[in-house]
């Protein structure tokens, strides 16, 4: 089974499973959003397969479930890593050296930003904000947040995670 970086156990993919997902809220008004949090919950990812089956309980297309899916960056297209760091790529954390900061955390963890390390240990994944600008960069593993970034602090979050 995956780990997730809440570490919650999550659930393989299954089919069953997801329908039984998708009809414990097709139901409710705006059905949605909460089935995609609820099947992202279960298996920590939105498989593509829960696409047509989505589209297909609340007679939308495929399209539109896939055009939520890919707007919001929250939800995953595959699973994560057992540890989820996340780097504040908006203006003011790019302004106090932010991109300096990815691209050591991409060289340390040998991937680049939006994916997992080859030992399936760590997801770079980019923010588009976390309302730390006072105190830019700023980072967050496994949902703490981390202001005060530098490149000491970085390779200390990445130890933690990788241990």
């Amino acid at each position: 089974m995956q780990q997730a970086h809440s570490n919650r156990v999550h659930a393989p993919w299954d089919k069953d499973i997801a329908i039984a997902c998708i009809r414990a809220h097709r139901d409710r008004e705006g059905p949605l959003l909460p089935i995609l949090h609820a099947l992202q919950e279960e298996f920590g990812y939105i498989d593509e397969a829960a696409e047509l089956l989505i589209a297909e309980a609340l007679n939308i297309s495929r399209a539109e479930v896939h055009g939520v899916v890919t707007f919001y960056h929250d939800f995953r297209r595959r699973p994560a890593g057992r540890h989820v760091l996340k780097l504040c790529r908006a203006e003011a954390c790019q302004a106090a050296g932010g991109d300096v900061l990815a691209s050591h955390a991409e060289a340390r963890l040998g991937v680049a930003m939006g994916n997992t390390s080859a030992d399936g240990g760590v997801s770079l994944e980019p923010v588009y904000c976390l309302g730390l600008c006072a105190t830019a960069p700023s980072a967050m593993l496994d949902g703490r947040p981390v202001g005060r970034l530098d490149q000491e602090r970085l390779d200390a979050l990445l130890t933690e995670a990788r241990q």
